[in-house]
């Protein structure tokens, strides 16, 4: 087991009322830290006081974008215990991001260890109320003091946690998104498969434009033909159309999410058809317009997201009457059981804490 030294804030925080909790804002007390130097490896893990970095100006990252995270969540159950949602699959998904953008990779034992340490002494921070949870944003920047395009040489990797309401406002309600025939995300080949801040650099603009017209957020097409669905903003996207599920594959454009990964788990397991293919703007639509689709999206933040209404081209097409559809919720349903220990656990997916109540 990995040794971290720990160093306990002297000021604690008062954590907000659940019912009060939106998603993002609010953080907890302490933070995970240790440094990467050329030559000496990943060293010093500790726990520390949540608090500021001291960067130099010229630190490579605020230049050139070389920086990962991943996201992952604690979920308090009933029973008062506190569970880690499939974490050794986030340690493994954020080495994935790293040899993208030519980081060296942490060992995901450190990693594991790092945040469930840095969970359980914050875990009065973890809310009870149901639909809340403890984010988890583990972190890694470049912090090499020079301007040129090449990678650094000196990295930080630092966890921090916050409790969080529903990602979107909306909730389980249905939500609206827009396909974009103009601009584009990623293209295979590119940074699409990384969680890195430079993809969500490039959507910001487009997500922009679709919530001035009332969306809430873009469903991406491929860079090529911009034909083709890769992924929402922030959630993988599924569809069953008649007696099929299917879901864009892992093209290299899109990012493997954890979520998708565990509903396409579940619907096997169900004995559903399921296909992880090519699908195309035009095939929704007509599917859309023939009353045969049922349409969410999957991803840590919102876990499952049914889709109400699709916009393309100027036109909105309503989805499964507006309604959140059968398969949707059950899958919403199931997932959510397993994050707070309300449902069996078959896959091993949840990781306990030891305390009920620790603090």
């Amino acid at each position: 087991m990995t040794e971290i030294a720990i160093t306990r804030t002297t000021t604690p925080n008062q954590p907000p009322a659940d019912e009060t909790l939106t998603f993002g804002k609010v953080f907890t007390d302490h933070m995970f830290r240790m440094e990467y130097d050329a030559g000496r490896g990943w060293h010093d893990p500790r726990i520390v006081p949540y608090g500021p970095f001291t960067l130099d100006p010229a630190t490579c990252v605020l230049h050139y974008g070389q920086a990962i995270f991943d996201g992952m969540k604690a979920f308090r159950g009933g029973d008062g215990l506190v569970r880690l949602f499939r974490l050794p699959d986030h340690a493994r998904r954020l080495n994935r991001s790293a040899q993208y953008l030519c980081i060296p990779e942490l060992d995901t034992d450190v990693v594991e260890e790092s945040i469930r340490a840095l969970v359980e002494i914050d875990q009065r921070w973890v809310p009870s109320l149901p639909g809340t949870s403890l984010y988890i944003r583990p972190t890694v920047i470049a912090t090499e003091t020079f301007l040129g395009v090449h990678p650094s040489s000196s990295y930080i990797y630092y966890v921090i946690l916050g409790p969080v309401g529903a990602y979107y406002k909306e909730g389980m309600n249905p939500v609206r998104i827009l396909a974009s025939d103009t601009l584009v995300r990623a293209v295979k080949g590119g940074l699409g498969a990384a969680k890195t801040a430079a993809n969500y650099a490039a959507s910001l603009y487009g997500a922009e434009q679709a919530q001035q017209q009332g969306y809430t957020q873009v469903l991406w097409l491929d860079g090529v033909e911009h034909r083709y669905l890769d992924e929402v903003g922030t959630m993988n996207i599924m569809l069953r159309i008649d007696d099929e599920v299917v879901t864009p594959p892992l093209n290299g454009a899109i990012l493997a999410g954890i979520t998708r990964d565990s509903v396409l788990r579940l619907l096997r397991d169900w004995g559903l058809r399921v296909s992880e293919r090519p699908v195309a703007i035009d095939e929704v639509i007509a599917a859309a317009q023939a009353s045969r689709l049922e349409m969410w999206g999957t991803g840590t933040a919102a876990v499952i997201s049914p889709v109400g209404e699709l916009g393309y081209k100027g036109e909105r097409y309503v989805i499964n009457g507006g309604r959140t559809g059968e398969l949707t919720q059950r899958l919403y349903d199931t997932i959510v059981g397993i994050q707070y220990g309300a449902a069996p656990d078959p896959y091993g997916w949840t990781r306990l804490l030891g305390n009920r109540l620790g603090g």
